[in-house]
């Protein structure tokens, strides 16, 4: 999938035109990917290029004042889109001069900077000057527009704002279903004191870049470690590392006064460098409270435990899917109706 950033430095359009997806799609949902698949279905009946335009920062900083902490970071969100199929990526900057764009200017930038044939929308869509921007603005336009309907689970409507309280309380199965995926962040692994090297378990820490993350605690989950280019060499398969990650202050070693929460995974069986490089961790299942030790001993045989102890989380999980009961990373898609 291509990137580019801003109108101003879009090359020419496609020859082939591209059909146009608009929106933040934090946590790319359900209801998301319901917008991407339909995307690529249109685009593959024009023979065109199925393309999202997003924003690097929530608008909300920008029409609020405030920003809701994020489920899916830029980065993360690219990745996303990409295993879901885009080919091609806008990123806007969401600034007061574009929140000063009209709706209809902005729709004429799109056809003549992406060669929009046709539009794929979410049932709320709204952009422009005074959120003016909607589905039936385009078809009043006369432009070709398709337009998603709500994605309803057990009765309650998929969306970022109830992903985001699943996730806050620790409510990973809850927020999967949602998802349509494990709950998962993607950082940057950045240098530690290097303490788990020392207990014989070392860890990846992770800069999250702003992504919201599960309730401090213990969980078995997997890890993707992405190419250098912030991208998986092989996103349809499930992440190949199996991990125990911390969320938390290590509270055994942890000096005094308020303390930052960390992220950080030890990768079973795994060994390598990659400093620098991104990680995606998709939470499975909590596994215990973070609670402090007598001693770095103490703590070294409870990560022991720890490891053990995902080690049979993960067996279990990977059995169920075998066996037709977890699926694959859309499953959870199977309760859920367009309302």
């Amino acid at each position: 999938m291509n990137a580019s950033y801003e109108l101003e430095s879009l090359p020419a359009p496609p020859r082939e035109g591209s059909v146009v997806s608009i929106g933040v799609f934090d946590g790319v949902h359900l209801g998301h990917l319901a917008i991407l698949e339909a995307n690529r279905e249109r685009a593959r009946s024009l023979g065109a290029q199925p393309t999202v335009v997003t924003f690097r920062r929530h608008p909300k900083r920008v029409l609020l004042g405030r920003e809701p902490r994020t489920l899916t970071s830029l980065e993360h969100r690219l990745e996303l889109f990409r295993r879901a199929g885009i080919e091609h990526t806008l990123v806007l900057t969401f600034d007061e001069r574009l929140r000063e764009v009209s709706a209809e200017d902005f729709v004429r930038r799109l056809i003549e900077a992406l060669g929009a044939r046709a539009f794929v929308l979410g049932f709320d869509s709204k952009f422009g000057r005074d959120r003016r921007g909607t589905p039936a603005l385009l078809q009043e336009l006369g432009l070709d527009v398709q337009v998603v309907d709500q994605v309803v689970l057990d009765g309650r409507p998929v969306s970022s704002t109830a992903i985001r309280e699943a996730v806050e309380l620790g409510d990973l199965q809850g927020a999967e279903r949602m998802l349509g995926r494990p709950v998962s962040v993607l950082g940057s692994v950045v240098r530690g004191d290097e303490l788990g090297r020392r207990l014989r378990f070392p860890t990846a820490n992770l800069d999250l870049h702003h992504e919201l993350h599960p309730p401090p605690g213990v969980y078995a989950g997997r890890a993707r470690i992405l190419d250098s280019e912030g991208r998986s060499e092989e996103p349809s398969r499930p992440p190949l590392h199996p991990a125990v990650i911390n969320v938390g202050v290590r509270p055994t070693v942890a000096g005094r006064g308020p303390q930052p929460v960390r992220v950080e995974a030890h990768l079973l069986g795994f060994c390598a460098d990659i400093y620098g490089r991104s990680v995606e961790l998709s939470f499975l299942e909590r596994l215990r409270d973070e609670r402090r030790f007598a001693s770095l001993e103490e703590l070294s045989a409870q990560i022991a435990r720890d490891v053990e102890h995902a080690r049979e989380v993960l067996a279990r999980g990977e059995a169920r899917s075998q066996g037709g009961a977890g699926g694959d990373a859309r499953g959870g898609a199977g309760a859920a109706r367009l309302g």
